[in-house]
């Protein structure tokens, strides 16, 4: 069965641990214990219902505060789709929590409050989203009955965000009215809303179509170990394994080795299960090659006429995920796909607003939470794509040579031709 992750966004308050809850609910993917647990949980907070968002929150923070902190992973299946939902926090101090959950997303729901309508943390999910190229947004209107049901809200809402939206890099928008804590439209169509004609969540989860989201055309296959079994039977044996960042490998094909600029041709594609004759993303593989290369960790495997840009300057979008602000001159470990090397901040090309998305170019200092774009050097050469052609090979991490900490997530900007 296709596997669908999607993660949750939206402001504070809005529903999204209450909705993640209803959908497991009323999808019968809880177990009995776990709902005892819930419904005990709910009756020592003195509430006369069953607070379903205590299924995500597992922090005691969270309990206590009834609030989400950190990403909540949830999985469940229908006889149609496997499901992973990455529950994300809505405080503007938890947004790198949310750009976590977001950057392996297949589609995002953004929550909106039907009596508060679009407010700066929508906003601000929905660029993060747009920025780390989610291919599909659900907009969730939730709590319509706490507004009668209202039609006119419901339209209201969506020509709100609609105009927002116009500016977002996103094509497929769509947009659902529901009651998370009653289940209106969430699994089982609502009774109380008829003017509604379109599909229910649980249903557009379902037959949403994914199978095109991935890059199918430009071969990436970043090598993350080398297998040298040394045995009787496998004794010449050398693959290379890692998981498939884009296009089609199949054995024949000719392949180049980055950044050495070796060239050989694809002997055999193994799995777990045996060979394969063709690996597509994101499969997991070992690849072997008729001839003998020097390949490490970090290397790329690509198709001879079809090569990413090699290059040791970056130009990115970044989220900025730590307290201290981020400094110009800086040095920082740089991890994209399996290579890590050193590198150092050249320059603050612009901030982003994140109400209007205009471009601040004369402000440069970037703290938490903050969007800008920035360019790199790096101490070794990269194997770039643009973010919008290649999620996996368009993105990487900076880390805080002293801390280890993570700083900053970032997107390549498709300068090259510039």
């Amino acid at each position: 069965m296709q596997l669908l992750r999607f993660t949750t966004a939206g402001s504070v308050d809005d529903g999204k641990s209450t909705l993640i809850g209803r959908l497991l609910y009323d999808s019968k993917s809880i177990f009995e214990d776990q709902l005892a647990a819930v419904q005990l949980s709910s009756e020592r907070k003195g509430l006369g219902h069953v607070d379903l968002s205590l299924l995500t929150d597992g922090l005691r923070a969270e309990r206590e505060q009834g609030i989400t902190i950190d990403v909540a992973y949830r999985y469940f299946a229908t006889p149609k789709r496997k499901f992973i939902i990455a529950d994300t926090p809505g405080h503007i101090q938890y947004t790198r929590n949310m750009v976590t959950g977001a950057s392996t997303a297949n589609l995002a729901l953004i929550l909106v409050d039907a009596r508060n309508g679009i407010v700066e943390q929508t906003c601000r999910h929905s660029f993060i989203a747009s920025l780390l190229q989610i291919p599909h947004l659900i907009v969730c209107i939730n709590k319509m009955d706490l507004v009668d049901y209202a039609e006119d809200r419901f339209n209201q809402i969506v020509e709100e965000y609609t105009e927002f939206a116009s500016k977002l890099d996103v094509t497929d928008i769509r947009y659902i009215p529901i009651s998370a804590l009653n289940g209106d439209n969430v699994v089982n169509r609502s009774e109380n809303m008829d003017w509604y004609q379109g599909a229910t969540l649980l249903n557009t989860l379902e037959t949403i179509h994914i199978a095109s989201d991935y890059n199918h055309i430009d071969g990436r296959f970043p090598v993350q170990t080398i297998i040298r079994p040394h045995s009787d039977e496998y004794h010449d044996y050398r693959g290379y394994a890692g998981r498939v960042a884009g296009g089609i490998f199949r054995p024949g094909d000719k392949v180049t080795v980055l950044p050495s600029g070796l060239s050989s041709k694809i002997k055999s594609i193994d799995t777990f299960g045996g060979a394969v004759e063709e690996a597509f993303p994101p499969m997991s593989v070992s690849i072997t090659l008729e001839d003998d290369i020097d390949i490490s960790r970090g290397d790329m495997i690509v198709k001879q006429n079809n090569q990413p840009h090699v290059s040791q300057e970056v130009d990115m979008m970044v989220c900025w995920l730590n307290n201290r602000p981020m400094q110009q001159g800086a040095k920082y470990y740089l991890r994209h796909t399996s290579r890590e090397v050193r590198s150092v901040i050249k320059e603050v090309v612009y901030k982003i607003d994140i109400n209007t998305l205009h471009r601040m170019e004369g402000d440069k200092e970037i703290k938490m939470n903050d969007i800008a774009r920035v360019r790199l050097r790096t101490t070794q050469p990269l194997m770039l794509d643009a973010y919008r052609k290649n999620r996996s090979t368009g993105s990487l991490i900076l880390v805080d040579e002293s801390t280890n900490e993570t700083v900053a997530a970032g997107m390549v900007v498709d300068s090259f031709n510039n």
